[in-house]
């Protein structure tokens, strides 16, 4: 009889004991074992030499993971801004009623459980959910009944689906349901104009004229910060190392974005292909694909590519016959962490820890996974590499504007008839984008996900772009109906959830950005309450450790800034002319009880 210890043993010696692919590790554990118990995190911390508290750590920070046993069958439904605006909570209920359980718990046979989980990058058709690693998307409470009783009548959840998607998504190494929702292709990704023509011209060039050839396209990372491509390149090129790093971000975790979800359905070679170019460019042989939980289901169907790749000597050993041109690239898969969509939460992670952000300087093109220089892009960043190698900066440039060169891929959910992908150029107005994706009626438009800027109709003339609207891919409409405090409230949430919690001010911080919200939209707020949370969000962008902290405001700010009138509406004025009296120790401990988070603190026997 094979015990859960041999378990264990079996998957650490799959990876070596290699302690920095714990995450593939704990992926295991939990998928065979439908939990990481104390008995799993003492045998595994043994089988790689570190202590139980940072195992017991890893185990606690990702969502995925369970210290109790989970469900044979595990129903993740998605409840993000726009599936409950789609009817997600009556798609929650049918399955309460229907399973008997409620959301956060398993049924005594063990055969469910239930969850609500954020964005899963469907927002496209939405209500979504994850049964297993099965995708069911645009759910209906017919569909959803047919779903439970499949299920209930002993179907596998890969057997739930019976029609496929669109494009690659019928794929038989995908076989899901997802629809790409392609609905505007332009010049650079979203086109048949092959692959591999910029790999050719790569090594055709010197490294150096490479990033020459970036830095001349103007091409700024498609994140959303807009750092220089090229620059960042630069940089991590002339730090000194034996060793350098590739890792593409494919963690799309903000609500609303999926564009990169359809980038690896349809040009995942395209996306490696520049991963390739920027290994060439700085002297690098490895690279990494951080691939988001939420997108298991691509997981079999992006090995295959890369072993395609490798039999087709574009990946590997001596590339395209180039002696010493050597480059490979293995896939990280991560567990349900928001925060790992930043750059150095993200490393942290591959190297098989907590995905809390690392302090910078230094920054990871000097310092980055494992200590080695590394560059981290997306990967739209990486598929427009390879078009601007294929093509050239010039032709790269002659789309978008002046400081915003060539296209950008939207992610458009929300009050619209016609939701999905599209690939417009940098300097299209939000007026413009409403018009093509068919909302005729709109009162606000979140741009850049709940990290971004939440504009009404005086605002549509404004262009997309760095240096005006800047988004990393999200676009949420909200129609006439919608209550602009209930999303900014939900985003509120979103980042109390989603915080690292490693520091204080955006820990505790953004639960009084929550506390506050929730206290004006139940009619409750003072004016003294818009400048509580002006003061307070500034502190919490100013003094935390990274990006989530420094964004984390912006939909409460923007929203002050935009739509005034909404917050004037619910607020009034003591009678007796006092302010409402304020305890900070209350507050911490509200803030400690609402999180249920504590930092996490390191053992003394850390092998850090």
């Amino acid at each position: 009889m094979i015990t859960n210890l041999d378990m264990v043993k079996d998957i650490c010696q799959r990876f070596n004991g290699d302690k920095r692919r714990m995450m593939d590790i704990l992926i295991a554990i939990q998928r065979e074992y439908r939990c990481v118990d104390k008995e799993c995190v003492n045998e595994l911390a043994t089988q790689l030499s570190c202590s139980r508290v940072e195992v017991e750590g890893v185990v606690s920070f990702y969502s995925f993971f369970s210290q109790s046993p989970k469900g044979k069958i595990c129903i993740r439904l998605c409840d993000d801004i726009i599936d409950r605006h789609a009817g997600v909570e009556k798609i929650a209920a049918i399955i309460q009623q229907k399973l008997g359980i409620s959301i956060g718990e398993t049924s005594e046979d063990g055969r469910y459980s239930l969850d609500y989980t954020p964005c899963i990058g469907m927002s496209d058709q939405a209500p979504a959910a994850m049964v297993n690693d099965i995708v069911l998307t645009s759910l209906s409470e017919d569909s959803i009944t047919d779903y439970l009783k499949k299920l209930e009548d002993g179907c596998e959840p890969e057997n739930l689906v019976e029609a496929f998607g669109d494009g690659g998504n019928s794929d038989d190494r995908i076989r899901s349901m997802v629809n790409n929702n392609v609905q505007l292709s332009g010049a650079v990704l979203l086109n048949n104009t092959g692959e591999n023509k910029g790999l050719a011209k790569a090594i055709e060039y010197s490294p150096s004229q490479i990033i020459t050839e970036l830095v001349s396209s103007k091409m700024r990372g498609r994140g959303g910060a807009g750092f220089s491509c090229g620059r960042k390149w630069e940089m991590a090129a002339s730090t000194e190392a034996e060793q350098r790093y590739v890792i593409c971000n494919a963690d799309e975790g903000e609500p609303g974005t999926f564009k990169d979800r359809v980038l690896l359905t349809e040009h995942p070679k395209l996306a490696v292909e520049g991963m390739v170019i920027a290994g060439r460019a700085i002297g690098s042989d490895q690279g990494i694909i951080y691939l988001r939980g939420e997108y298991v289901y691509l997981l079999g169907y992006l090995e295959s590519v890369l072993q395609e790749l490798r039999e087709e000597n574009l990946l590997g050993e001596n590339i395209a016959g180039v002696k010493g041109f050597n480059f490979d690239v293995r896939i990280q898969l991560g567990a349900g962490a928001y925060i790992c969509g930043e750059e150095s939460s993200l490393i942290s992670s591959c190297e098989g820890r907590r995905g809390e952000p690392k302090t910078r300087p230094p920054f990871p093109v000097e310092k980055g996974y494992l200590d080695c220089p590394t560059v981290v892009n997306n990967v739209e960043s990486f598929c427009c590499v390879a078009r601007i190698l294929a093509h050239g900066a010039d032709w790269f440039r002659s789309f978008g504007t002046d400081s915003s060169s060539g296209t950008k891929l939207l992610s458009v959910c929300g009050d619209c008839n016609s939701p999905g992908v599209y690939e417009v150029e940098f300097g299209i107005t939000v007026k413009e984008l409403l018009e093509l994706v068919d909302a005729p009626d709109v009162r606000a438009v979140q741009v850049g996900g709940p990290s971004g800027e939440i504009i009404g109709a005086d605002s549509f003339a404004r262009k997309i772009c760095f240096e005006d609207l800047s988004t990393g891919g999200s676009i949420m409409v909200f129609g006439p109906n919608r209550d602009v405090l209930e999303v900014v409230e939900y985003f509120a949430d979103f980042f109390v959830e989603e915080s690292c919690g490693y520091c204080t001010p955006c820990r505790v911080g953004n639960v009084f950005l929550k506390e506050r919200i929730e206290k004006i939209r139940c009619g409750l707020g003072e004016p003294e309450d818009l400048e509580y949370l002006k003061e307070l969000s500034n502190t919490i962008i100013v003094t935390s450790r990274c990006g989530l902290g420094h964004t984390s405001p912006n939909p409460i700010l923007t929203s002050m800034k935009n739509f005034p009138l909404v917050y004037s509406a619910l607020l009034k004025e003591h009678k007796d002319g006092m302010k409402a009296g304020f305890s900070l120790q209350n507050a911490l401990e509200e803030s400690r009880r609402l999180t249920r988070r504590e930092p996490f603190l390191h053992g003394d026997n850390d092998d850090e």
